[in-house]
């Protein structure tokens, strides 16, 4: 970054600077005449970080990276007639943000002192400052609501089943404690159904992979659709899913897995009914919380009737 002259002997005027556009004084371009113009090449960093400076792009562009963003690849380009470091003169600190030429480019370097001297003489300069300052908030707010959101979406997409759209074991461990938890605040029942595709390995072997794959999500959907609002379905893992049912003692939780497993039943995996194997089952384990019970006890409860369940005979319900 080299000095090349001063602004008052340059070809650039002051009415070509968004600071100071309606105020373009001959007071304040006396005050702008001797502050230096740099000239800084593509690629080439411009600030040091060890003191605060206003940037002021004559020619070329900028890139600017918040030090808040670091990593993360957003640049803000700052083009002819826009300025950079506002922020660091008003707060006196060094500029933290990585500014970089995005291409050759000449720069007006204003000192924090004259900056302050123009804010304080000329009225048009205060005025611009503040309606910079004010879009660069919004922009910022924006930026940062977008940011919620896409985390927010990222959020829910690890916490959900890519195959079945059905909440993931990571959501089970997150959530089934404050469920349960919620359920001891309330004195209110709450029970799991867990639910084991029956034969699902002899479906695979036969019909192949993507055949099963389509079974699982056909089982999910079928679930899925079968339950209420307030109940919750999750796949634990493999052929296992498994139904939340907030608000229900056992007998009316058996009463919901009757309803899934003749739902199941009934599922149609494959149009043609010649096919072996044409239809998916379900055997089902159905738990509800008790005082002495965690949420791990209870998973485990829920998981002991479905094994009875499966040595019962596959379609069927245990409890």
């Amino acid at each position: 970054m080299n000095i090349i002259g001063a602004f008052g002997a340059s070809r650039y005027a002051v009415r070509d600077l968004q600071l100071f556009r309606d105020a373009d004084t001959p007071a304040v371009a006396a005050l702008l005449a001797g502050c230096p113009i740099v000239r800084v090449a593509r690629g080439e960093p411009v600030e040091d970080g060890l003191r605060a400076r206003l940037y002021i792009v004559l020619s070329g562009a900028l890139g600017v990276q918040p030090a808040t963003a670091a990593g993360e690849g957003e640049v803000q380009r700052i083009l002819p007639g826009e300025s950079v470091g506002e922020q660091s003169v008003l707060d006196d600190a060094a500029n933290l943000d990585a500014i970089t030429a995005l291409e050759d480019s000449e720069l007006l370097v204003v000192e924090p002192d004259l900056l302050w001297r123009l804010i304080d003489e000329a009225n048009g300069v205060a005025r611009n400052l503040l309606r910079l300052l004010s879009f660069r908030i919004r922009a910022a707010n924006a930026l940062l609501r977008r940011r919620q959101k896409l985390g927010e979406f990222y959020r829910q997409l690890s916490m959900n089943d890519g195959l079945t759209g059905l909440y993931n074991r990571a959501w089970l461990n997150d959530m089934l404690p404050q469920l349960v938890a919620r359920a001891r605040h309330d004195g209110s029942p709450l029970s799991l159904v867990m639910i084991d595709l029956d034969h699902f390995k002899r479906f695979n072997d036969t019909h192949g992979h993507i055949a099963g794959d389509i079974a699982l999500a056909t089982a999910a959907a079928v679930i899925r659709a079968a339950l209420r609002p307030s109940d919750l379905a999750v796949r634990y893992g493999g052929e296992e899913l498994m139904a939340i049912l907030p608000n229900t003692n056992r007998t009316l939780a058996v009463m919901v897995a009757e309803r899934l497993c003749g739902r199941l039943r009934e599922a149609v995996v494959f149009d043609d009914m010649r096919i072996a194997m044409p239809h998916i089952t379900g055997s089902f384990g159905v738990a509800s919380l008790s005082p002495d019970q965690d949420e791990r006890a209870l998973v485990e409860a829920a998981d002991a009737a479905l094994y009875r369940a499966k040595q019962a005979g596959r379609d069927r319900i245990c409890t």
